[in-house]
């Protein structure tokens, strides 16, 4: 991870942009929404008001994090590597051992001993919690735009509504208008008097130009109906889009947190490898000494046995309570890996091929 620093410095530039670009794009259909109410066209702001560029930035931010989070499982692989290594003597007790055994045999034991998982396990932890400050900023502005949206959604759907209303009504209207326009018009055909057939004209004349108002008022309505409809689509779209984004990101947040758990598992199951087999070496030497037949130094033996039984006793029943903790985040880690594999398969195929930065 020695590129770690460089790899988180560029996801936070790409989620300080991701955010910039959604909340603009949230912006944009507010302004359509204002604009809208203000009778105003609103197509080109909506049609300006595109998720391609908001999709294509969030998926490389998020393949980023993906390799940064799949390259912490590698760290942790690597580290039990690290144990088995602790295991075996160092180069220097190797030298000392041919002088001599005991002298060497001590060394390795108290570096076993003295051996400490906490600063890996905290650098690790500590890795986890930069990149997840960062999932959980992203899942916030997220949240935080999808609630804004909705609430404008909703008081467009209700104008949509009432805009629909009023255009049946319309409708509705100038449907019962046709008969009375029909009858005058049948009126005047046969009307003989003058003054009869004037003032019936007068009467269809006042008819039209009200018939005409309607229906230019249903033309009015039924274009803002159409406005408020691809407005509404529109903002179910960015809602659709925010929902999906904020689904990627719980998966990120879901593997993390269920790594963090494996990893404390596996430390502890190492650790207590390591200490077990230093206590094993203890015991054999314990049993070289036992040759010796000095009463005193039998007892001693035997109390140090009777300890060491019990301190085995111990672990045994222990390890049982860390065996089912250990299979429940393992069976934790399988399915939130599940979740991360649908969603990264192809920087998981870079990643165990090796081939980053291919396209």
């Amino acid at each position: 991870m020695a590129n770690f620093e460089t790899q988180i410095q560029e996801s936070q530039t790409q989620v300080a942009e991701a955010q910039s670009k959604i909340s603009e794009l949230t912006s944009r259909i507010e302004m359509a929404r204002n604009k809208m109410a203000e009778g105003t066209d609103i197509s080109v702001d909506i049609e300006n008001a595109s998720l391609e560029d908001v999709h294509a930035h969030t998926e490389l931010m998020n393949a980023n994090i993906a390799e940064l989070i799949m390259g912490l499982d590698d760290v942790t692989t690597a580290f039990s590597k690290d144990f088995d290594e602790m295991r075996s003597k160092t180069g220097m007790e190797s030298l000392i051992g041919f002088f001599s055994k005991a002298k060497a045999d001590s060394m390795r034991q108290e570096r076993m001993r003295t051996a400490s998982i906490d600063d890996k396990l905290q650098d690790l932890i500590g890795k986890s919690d930069v990149i997840m400050k960062l999932l959980e900023g992203q899942l916030n502005v997220l949240n935080e735009q999808k609630i804004s949206v909705e609430q404008n959604l909703s008081v467009t759907l209700d104008d949509r509504e009432a805009t629909v209303g009023a255009l049946e009504a319309l409708k509705a209207e100038i449907l019962k208008m046709d008969p009375k326009i029909i009858e005058l018009e049948n009126k005047i055909s046969v009307e003989q008097d003058a003054a009869a057939r004037t003032k019936l004209e007068t009467e269809l004349a006042g008819l039209n130009g009200k018939y005409n108002e309607m229906v230019q008022s249903e033309q009015v309505q039924l274009a803002k109906s159409q406005t408020l409809e691809r407005y509404i689509e529109k903002g179910k779209t960015w809602i659709d889009s925010l929902q999906n984004q904020a689904a990627t990101q719980m998966v990120l947040i879901n593997k993390l947190q269920t790594d963090t758990k494996q990893r404390v598992v596996l430390y502890d199951a190492l650790s207590k490898s390591l200490k077990t087999a230093q206590q094993q070496d203890v015991a054999h030497r314990i049993n070289e000494i036992g040759v010796q037949t000095d009463q005193e130094a039998q007892s001693a033996m035997a109390a140090i046995g009777s300890a060491t039984n019990a301190r085995m006793a111990d672990m045994l029943e222990a390890h049982e309570d860390h065996m089912v903790f250990a299979r429940e985040v393992l069976e934790q880690k399988a399915k939130a890996d599940e979740r991360f594999v649908r969603r990264f398969q192809e920087i998981v195929k870079k990643h165990d091929s090796n081939q980053y930065g291919a396209e």
